[in-house]
């Protein structure tokens, strides 16, 4: 089939310098974009346009744009609004229920559904005025970060609605005495069981005595209570938990009037959520990760005995063959 050349008369002052198969010319206004449209394909019952290509080769695309604002656009009926920025591909979509009204939808059997891939932007952004920015949903992984300086960033609050497994955390903070030029860094206090702490300081009335009042939800929150009592100022031999928690209230005795006593509670939590997912401190390695370590690195493995190698490595490969391309 010979190619097919379509002309309306105005150039747009582009001539493809390849051999092509359909090629439309228009530098006059068009019914869709805010410009003319070189080619415009319609169907009553399936797709307008459909691109295939049979090279198995890096460069070769079904379909392929390229524009000095936006390579390929695509909306749906319903939809408004066109981007600003310089954009490879943009899908703008129209509202509906949950998976319906997508702006670009990806979907592989074998591969990635969708990939970014960039050497100074972002790779993929996802942006919501009042919803999800980015969802990612598997019954393995929903959301993978793999990287050098951080695997994620957050900015704002983050809400983890199950357990959170780690391997250290803390806090880091502007360094209270230099703000400017240094962090001042601080570990979790970490416990084999799902523990609550409370503190304060109590003063002893007359008779040596002091009650201790907790929240109204204390007793309903904790059990299994453990106490620590330390005396402010002199040393106070005969202190002791009079009466253990009831009512969400403690009794400390053998003071003496006036005597501050710094008092410290632990409870495990015994809420609904906490006693059906109870941590496991010690738990046997199965399946995949069998054999395998977290940080293999720090018990002299090799890289490849990592659980979450497979994962890195299709991260190292993706960024190998960008500096190959760029080269």
């Amino acid at each position: 089939m010979p190619p097919v050349n379509g002309d309306d008369g105005t150039p747009s002052g582009y001539t493809p310098s390849n051999p092509y198969g359909v090629w439309g010319d228009s530098g006059s206004s068009g019914p869709f974009g805010g410009g003319g449209n070189g080619v415009i394909g319609s169907s009553a019952s399936y797709s307008g346009v459909a691109g295939v290509t049979l090279a198995n080769s890096d460069g070769a695309s079904g379909v392929y744009g390229r524009g000095p604002q936006v390579g390929v656009a695509g909306e749906v009926e319903g939809a408004s609004g066109f981007p600003s920025g310089k954009i490879g591909v943009y899908g703008n979509g129209a509202g509906g229920r949950f998976g319906d009204g997508m702006g670009v939808l990806g979907v592989s059997e074998s591969a990635d559904g969708v990939m970014g891939s960039t050497d100074g932007g972002v790779g993929v952004s996802g942006i919501s005025a009042n919803n999800i920015g980015v969802f990612g949903m598997s019954n393995g992984i929903g959301i993978l970060g793999w990287g050098g300086y951080a695997a994620g960033y957050f900015l704002g609050p983050v809400h983890v609605a199950g357990n959170l497994s780690k391997s250290g955390g803390g806090f880091q903070i502007d360094h209270p005495l230099d703000p400017a030029k240094k962090y001042l860094r601080h570990s979790f206090v970490e416990s084999p069981e799902m523990k609550n702490l409370y503190d304060g300081i109590a003063v002893c009335n007359a008779k040596g005595e002091a009650e201790v009042r907790l929240p109204a939800w204390f007793g309903a929150l904790n059990r299994d209570y453990s106490y620590q009592l330390t005396p402010l100022g002199a040393a106070a031999p005969n202190l002791f938990v009079a009466s253990q928690v009831k009512n969400n209230r403690f009794r400390i005795g053998g003071g003496r009037k006036g005597l501050k006593v710094c008092w410290q509670v632990t409870g495990v939590r015994q809420d609904a959520w906490a006693n059906a997912n109870r941590l496991v401190p010690e738990e046997k390695k199965s399946g995949a990760e069998r054999g395998r370590y977290l940080h293999p690195e720090l018990h002299r493995k090799s890289a490849e005995l990592g659980i979450a190698y497979v994962h890195s490595a299709r991260a190292q490969e993706l960024l190998s063959k960008r500096k190959m391309k760029k080269k």
